[in-house]
């Protein structure tokens, strides 16, 4: 039986206790990276792994999900570009809105495409208001999506944003700098989000030290995402493991 992914960020939530995702590009990962990555992920107890990329120009999303289920028992949380990044083999799916953008497909459009394929699926799917902020350069979600990202002094922009997906019931809020982001989101930014709602937090996009991630939890993230980090340093999980336990009132889990 698969594991209710929203009740368990919920219930972390709930105890306080930070939460980690390693985000796997398909594209980017083979059998010999994946095997190096995983063991980390295992040792440093992460939360979850997130599947998916901007832009898959290899049909490498069933083998990846194949290999990592064969070899890890983290949850594979579909972070789909594109329509044709659905798979019954996951445990859910964040059933992305770029709410920063003004891309109607990226709202609507491409969600109703979806929607017969993740319930054929039996995908448990959770309401994410994605927004794309602005993290030193153009990315490739920035320019897949074909929308501005929002910049990243503009604290009020990003605040009323997020309260309006939270408003529109959106389950959580994803604020991502993009893969190969210069710099992390100001946790400045974070906290100004953080203040006006009351739903969890996901953050990702140029997080590649401990420190970052530390700012960016103390800010008022309930999820980090580290991805790029991962292909050089995948030994950084272990000092984030550490981080997020230290959140926890029983460290040991």
């Amino acid at each position: 039986m698969k594991t209710n992914i929203y009740n368990y960020i919920q219930n972390k939530v709930q105890q306080g206790t930070k939460m980690i995702a390693a985000l796997i590009d398909p594209d980017k990962n083979d059998e010999r990276s994946l095997s190096r990555i995983l063991p980390y992920c295992e040792e440093a107890k992460i939360d979850f792994l997130f599947i998916g990329g901007s832009l898959l120009v290899r049909d490498r999303l069933e083998f990846t999900l194949d290999f990592i289920k064969n070899h890890s028992n983290l949850p594979c949380i579909l972070f789909p570009g594109s329509v044709m990044q659905i798979s019954s083999k996951a445990d859910a799916i964040l059933f992305l809105s770029l709410i920063s953008g003004r891309n109607p497909e990226l709202l609507i459009g491409n969600h109703v495409i979806a929607a017969p394929y993740i319930y054929e699926a039996g995908l448990e799917t959770i309401s994410t208001g994605y927004m794309l902020i602005h993290c030193g350069n153009y990315t490739t979600a920035h320019y897949m999506s074909g929308c501005m990202p929002i910049p990243s002094n503009k604290y009020e922009i990003a605040a009323m944003t997020a309260l309006a997906g939270q408003m529109l019931g959106m389950k959580l809020i994803y604020m991502d700098g993009g893969s190969g982001a210069a710099h992390p989101i100001e946790p400045g930014m974070i906290a100004t989000v953080r203040k006006i709602i009351q739903i969890p937090i996901v953050v990702g996009g140029g997080i590649r030290t401990e420190t970052q991630a530390k700012q960016a939890f103390e800010a008022g993230a309930d999820v980090i995402v580290v991805g790029n980090a991962l292909e050089s340093s995948p030994e950084l999980l272990i000092d984030l493991g550490k981080l997020k336990r230290s959140y926890s009132s029983n460290p040991v889990n």
